[in-house]
């Protein structure tokens, strides 16, 4: 029987025997939007693909990306704004350089900054070490000078980790990851530099996979939200949980699909009456540690 290896950066607990708690005033489901906003090399041969990729320079694709950046974000902030919920900017550090009128209306709307790597044209858990720890490095620093706040939290570009990168992160200071899709809880993780927090982060209400892999249009996407959403909050008797919705401005920002998202956010907050919490991950990190505080390296949740 061959070996089964083993992450070791946290040990097995259902969700239906932990601690009960709230989130604030007394609210039991936590939602936070992730805005992915990425930036991509001319030359580059990775990324979310419209059509078949084509050897670099892929215009079609890179064009089709950068149309996010361009168009889709800004009737996407626009409807933030009028449904009044708090989103996370989930950055590649390039964004500061290349666009920073985007980080700009991030910073005037008082949006949490998650630090998303340099660029997603590049996968930092296939590189050395050392590289990779420039990368998480770079991105948290870059970030901060554009937007004068630390970022707290990090995802990979591309979900791309080694297995190294959660010692790295915390190393680096950040304070949480999003890169583990693995509950709906925080889970307490083990670095060589003490813990660091895994805050729910959506793959599967995720448009990337949901869209591009699964072929699936808007339409479908918006009614996933909202059955999630109406299993959460009667599953919310029994246990405090997060619902993640991650989404892309050059896929939900594109005009056929932004009507579907608008119909969909619109009715989840009319659903949702002041029982739900709309927040952040990093709001979400800083509540669930107050609750329940680092422990010990040798006993994690």
């Amino acid at each position: 029987m061959s070996h089964l290896t083993h992450h070791g950066r946290y040990d097995f607990s259902p969700i239906t025997e932990r601690p009960d708690f709230e989130w604030p005033g007394g609210r039991r489901l936590a939602i936070h939007v992730g805005l992915n906003v990425e930036w991509f090399s001319f030359d580059g041969e990775k990324g979310a693909v419209l059509a078949q990729a084509k050897p670099a320079p892929d215009v079609m694709n890179y064009a089709w990306r950068d149309y996010g950046n361009r168009v889709g974000i800004w009737r996407m902030f626009d409807l933030f704004d009028q449904l009044g919920i708090p989103v996370a900017g989930l950055l590649n550090d390039a964004v500061a350089d290349h666009a920073p009128q985007i980080v700009e209306r991030f910073r005037t709307r008082g949006d949490e900054i998650v630090a998303h790597g340099h660029a997603n044209s590049q996968a930092p858990g296939e590189l050395p070490t050392e590289e990779e720890r420039a990368i998480v490095e770079h991105s948290r620093h870059r970030l901060f000078e554009a937007t004068g706040t630390m970022p707290k939290g990090y995802l990979a570009p591309l979900i791309s980790e080694s297995a190294h990168t959660p010692d790295l992160l915390r190393g680096a200071g950040y304070e949480y990851l999003l890169d583990w899709a693995h509950d709906e809880q925080p889970v307490w993780m083990r670095t060589a530099h003490g813990p660091i927090l895994s805050v729910p982060y959506p793959q599967e209400l995720n448009d990337v996979p949901q869209v591009m892999a699964r072929m699936r249009e808007a339409d479908e996407f918006a009614a996933m939200i909202l059955s999630a959403f109406d299993l959460h909050r009667r599953e919310c008797a029994h246990r405090p949980v997060v619902m993640g919705i991650a989404l892309h401005p050059y896929l939900m920002g594109q005009a056929h699909r932004f009507a579907h998202l608008e119909r969909a956010l619109t009715e989840l907050c009319t659903r949702a009456g002041d029982e739900v919490w709309f927040t952040t991950p990093g709001s979400i990190s800083d509540h669930y540690r107050t609750a329940f505080p680092p422990p010990d390296q040798g006993a994690q949740r």
